[in-house]
């Protein structure tokens, strides 16, 4: 049973960068679009805090929780944007406040959590490695869109490793979102981490393959970049129609972001 710290650690770590960079802005910067349409700078932190209250609920009240299922079946297209609107319209400092107190009090949640507990999401089941993962996963990406918008830059760390095994972890779901049945062969994963490491996953005699920077993988998967601005390798045909499809977080089949012409 894997312990949950180390990913909570570096979810406290992601949120807490993340924090630095938003802590000081204008109001209008707060307004600065991003590059998901419609979004704002604070729609994105207004979603970021609306998912931590919802893995709060889900890892303290399942009952509360099921209660948000039941609206998201409802309205399965627009619930997610509904929840960062109705915080985006908040004034910056109590959002701040809102997303800061939403996400010590998950932290402390996932802290206390007996080990093995599984706990209801949107999706499968999560246990508490699984849901820091998601919420890292979730604000590393938000983050980026948030520093396309002010025009900074956030270098990656090896934080990333958890996403890299998140979108490890969900290539079957990327194929079946797609209406696709997934390969049954197991492929190889070879990535590149920010320190120069390389991050193994998958039998290493296996004949499909994946390589590439982590950088590059962790974009692929949260759909922050289109395939063709990346230097990523695929060997084998579903391995690179993997490629074509793969999304590490839940829901329907994302539109991702269009390419740039800067294939590296």
């Amino acid at each position: 049973m894997a312990d949950p710290t180390p990913v909570i650690d570096d979810l406290r770590a992601e949120s807490g960068e993340l924090d630095l960079l938003v802590a000081e802005l204008s109001p209008e910067q707060w307004a600065l679009p991003t590059p998901a349409p419609g979004w704002t700078v604070a729609h994105q932190i207004a979603h970021l805090a609306w998912t931590d209250r919802s893995a709060l609920l889900a890892v303290t009240d399942a009952d509360a929780f099921q209660a948000l299922v039941e609206k998201a079946l409802a309205a399965p297209g627009s619930f997610v944007d509904e929840g960062a609107e109705e915080g985006a319209v908040l004034p910056p400092a109590e959002l701040l406040a809102a997303w800061r107190d939403g996400r010590t009090a998950l932290d402390r949640a996932l802290r206390g959590a007996p080990a093995g507990t599984r706990f209801p999401w949107y999706g499968p089941p999560m246990s508490a490695a699984s849901m820091a993962t998601a919420r890292l996963m979730e604000t590393w990406a938000h983050g980026l869109d948030i520093a396309d918008a002010l025009g900074a830059v956030r270098p990656p760390t090896d934080r990333l490793r958890h996403v890299a095994r998140l979108g490890v972890r969900t290539r079957d779901f990327a194929f079946g979102v797609h209406g696709l049945t997934p390969p049954a062969e197991e492929f190889r994963v070879e990535l590149t981490a920010p320190s120069g490491q390389v991050w193994a996953y998958g039998d290493e005699c296996a004949v499909q393959r994946v390589t590439g920077p982590a950088l590059d993988f962790c974009l692929l998967v949260t759909q922050r970049a289109h395939r063709g601005d990346l230097a990523l390798m695929a060997i084998g045909p579903d391995a690179d129609r993997w490629l074509d499809i793969a999304q590490a977080f839940a829901g329907p089949p994302g539109t991702g972001r269009p390419a740039k012409g800067t294939g590296r």
